[in-house]
């Protein structure tokens, strides 16, 4: 089990914490597979009714997996098994009978925006941002950016916000029903265990069967839309754009993309 990822127990609710502050709370491999196995525990979990998913410090929620500067550590096939593990974990944890709640303590960036999109309601602190940049370096986001993010801010939205790579603050977040409310940075924790706390009151066949439904509900053309994402992921990796957007980024110039 990673130490970089805590889990903490307090009646009926649990939270989660990515704790590598010194490190932007970055979803290593080691992360991603922590998070799995907690994921893996609570699956099985009658007690606990609701998950608070955060980030240690007040900087980051957490940068992602990947940016031009982790992914040149990395090979290809590297890269694309740190994707399809987050896949896991990301449909995993949607997959939890818990109602999961992310509380954005910072910024969330590429797939730590996307592990927030796993979760059922996200709350932000006042300063916190959201980003899937990974346009502005060639590629999409892999781990169900475009697969979730149109259920929650509209079609139209989605693909602005996944085609710009640009960052919404949190009063957009908000506007836009990506985040459920804004709270001070100091009280942010504070207001998910809260709202987690009035679930985890609630009777558990009931929160637990209305998550069932609703996921149920919105589960037609998922796993159509999860297979192209994998199989369009798996060939942009080998593209001659994302080679462009990584140098590009290194040699400090604007990116002249072609389309391969």
């Amino acid at each position: 089990m990673s130490k970089e990822v805590m889990l903490q127990r307090d009646g009926r609710i649990a939270t989660i914490t990515i704790d590598r502050p010194a490190d932007q709370n970055r979803l290593t491999r080691d992360v991603l597979l922590g998070l799995e196995a907690f994921v893996h525990d609570l699956a099985g979990d009658a007690e606990t009714q609701a998950v608070v998913l955060t980030g240690a410090g007040s900087e980051f929620f957490s940068m992602g997996i990947l940016d031009p500067v982790v992914r040149a550590g990395y090979s290809k096939e590297q890269i694309l098994e740190l994707v399809r593990t987050a896949n896991r974990l990301y449909d995993a944890l949607e997959a939890l009978p818990q109602i999961v709640i992310a509380a954005l303590n910072g910024a969330a960036r590429a797939g730590a925006a996307e592990l927030s999109l796993a979760c059922d309601i996200r709350l932000a602190a006042a300063h916190a941002t959201f980003a899937l940049p990974e346009a502005l370096w060639g590629g999409f986001p892999g781990a169900g950016g475009p697969v979730r993010l149109p259920g929650i801010v509209g079609r139209a939205r989605a693909l602005e916000i996944i085609c710009t790579g640009r960052e919404l603050d949190a009063a957009e977040m908000q506007r836009l029903g990506l985040v459920l409310s804004v709270h001070p940075a100091d009280r942010l924790l504070t207001e998910a265990r809260a709202l987690a706390a009035r679930i985890g009151a609630s009777g558990p066949l009931a929160t637990r069967g209305a998550k069932r439904i609703v996921n149920t509900r919105l589960s037609s053309g998922f796993g159509e839309a999860r297979s192209l994402s994998d199989a369009l992921r798996h060939a942009l990796e080998w593209s001659r754009d994302v080679d462009e957007g990584m140098a590009a980024h290194r040699e400090g110039r604007a990116p002249r993309f072609t389309g391969r």
